[in-house]
């Protein structure tokens, strides 16, 4: 899900910005000055004016610190230094973790089928023939269609014999797995949080940046400022995130002011261990399969839309949960961050005790930036607890959850068949339907939401072919 564009080097920009102003104990008294400083005069307009490109800089520094944007009215009457000063006295992230810049988000077709002038007005006009809502008429000597009307169905552009019918995609709502995202009739997207996996494909997927995460990284910076004791929880693959060895991220992550620093990885251990215990049992009584349970968007996917599979996952718990209740029994007054590639483990922690905040490798990144931290300036620093295994570090892959389960079962006499979904789709979200009926080709179904595993999650800052070379050589190295 890595995409280099210009909307996520403008979101990291203001997040290294808010985050050096709160380290620099200058925030109050700076941050409404940002849109200005990052929008100059001179500056070529993205939109009508500069003054609208400042205006959207504005709504997405209070998505930064971790606020919702639907009330129009209350943000265009406040200053950035009015949600600064609201965040800082804040004691909890909220629900929902994303969220929608009404002002970007319109600038999308409201129908997805468009007739160019390809159209040559033949006289058979199939387009016109078959449209079920008559919504295509004859303009200027070109077919037309008419939004108000349109239901989207498609046929014309099937029957087109100039094929001068194109699709348009919506990009948020064709990136949605469980179409949660609809366009209403002012032309505004809404998410439906009822049926939101928070997968986070429409964050990345939406070319105007119009959909935002709400970001932790001002609780996060408070608790680092008081002195807190605070503890990384880092997900397997940030070893596929940066250009230098685990072990220098380990120290570049003190150096912003944690305390320590322990991998999930050894969460994964513990998952991985429990799902093979759980695999036996099943088998043994006379299960057909069982599903993974790592990736909360899947298990989210499963709770509201592929219901019929819900009693095939696995009853273990995440790797960052156990890792958090590790962390917990270790370092029991401590303030537990996880850091990773995922938008929905924002979602989990908030409802898991043990985790108090989740940043993604682009927050990170941006605190790195903002105190001026080189990671490949830094020395070699141990992980705190233990060193987790290749099993639980191989979980960032599309397959290493199956894959280290099975080196788990090795001499047991049972014939582990993983099926792997590679990406959450509309389809596989039917899919695991299917399989919950009896029509599985194998035993243990492992689902990634992200297409590639977490290392192509959507808060990595690294090309997926990178990562994964750079995941591989690792676990070979260990």
């Amino acid at each position: 899900m890595y995409l280099d564009n210009k909307t996520t080097f403008i979101k990291r920009d203001i997040i290294a910005r808010i985050a050096r102003l709160y380290f620099e104990d200058t925030l109050i008294e700076e941050i409404n000055k940002i849109p200005i400083k990052m929008i100059k005069n001179e500056d070529t307009p993205n939109r009508c004016c500069i003054y609208k490109d400042r205006e959207i800089i504005k709504y997405r520094a209070i998505a930064i610190m971790g606020f919702s944007l639907e009330n129009e009215y209350e943000i265009d009457n406040n200053l950035l230094s009015d949600y600064a000063k609201i965040a800082l006295e804040r004691e909890k992230p909220t629900f929902p973790i994303l969220t929608f810049i009404d002002d970007a988000c319109r600038s999308c077709v409201r129908t997805n089928y468009f007739i160019t002038n390809a159209c040559r007005n033949c006289v058979a006009k199939p387009c016109i023939v078959n449209c079920p809502k008559k919504s295509i008429s004859v303009e200027n000597n070109q077919a037309q269609i008419d939004a108000a009307t349109c239901v989207n169905c498609g046929v014309c552009m099937k029957v087109c014999p100039y094929h001068a019918v194109v699709y348009v995609p919506v990009p948020c709502e064709e990136s949605c797995p469980v179409g949660a995202i609809i366009k209403d009739d002012k032309g505004k997207e809404d998410i439906d949080y009822s049926k939101c996996i928070f997968c986070g494909k429409c964050v990345r997927a939406c070319p105007f940046g119009a959909i935002m995460e709400k970001s932790q990284i001002i609780d996060v910076i408070k608790h680092i400022k008081n002195g807190s004791t605070i503890v990384a929880m880092i997900a397997p693959s940030i070893v596929a995130q940066f250009e230098v060895n685990l072990n220098k991220i380990v120290d570049a992550i003190k150096k912003l002011g944690f305390s320590y620093v322990v991998e999930c990885a050894l969460g994964a251990d513990i998952t991985a261990e429990i799902e093979a215990k759980e695999f036996l049992e099943r088998i043994g009584k006379g299960d057909k399969l069982m599903g993974t349970s790592c990736c909360p968007a899947y298990t989210e996917a499963v709770k509201k839309h592929s219901t019929d599979f819900i009693p095939f996952v696995s009853h273990a718990k995440t790797p960052m949960q156990y890792t958090a209740d590790l962390v917990s029994e270790e370092y029991p007054d401590s303030i537990k961050v996880f850091i990773g590639p995922c938008i929905a483990k924002k979602h989990e922690g908030l409802d898991y005790k043990n985790i108090d905040y989740a940043l993604t490798y682009e927050e990170l990144s941006a605190l790195f930036i903002a105190r001026g931290i080189d990671p490949e300036s830094c020395v070699e620093a141990p992980l705190d607890l233990k060193e987790a295994t290749n099993i639980g570090r191989g979980f960032p892959s599309t397959g290493g959850v199956s894959q280290g389960v099975g080196k788990l079962l090795k001499g047991e006499e049972v014939e582990l068949k993983p099926v792997i979904i590679d990406g959450f789709t509309r389809q596989n979200v039917r899919l695991l339907n299917v399989y919950a009926k009896g029509n599985c080709p194998g035993n243990l179904v492992e689902v990634m939401s992200c297409e590639g595993g977490c290392i192509a999650g959507p808060g990595v800052i690294m090309k997926y072919s990178t990562a994964k070379k750079k995941l591989e050589d690792f676990i070979k190295k260990h």
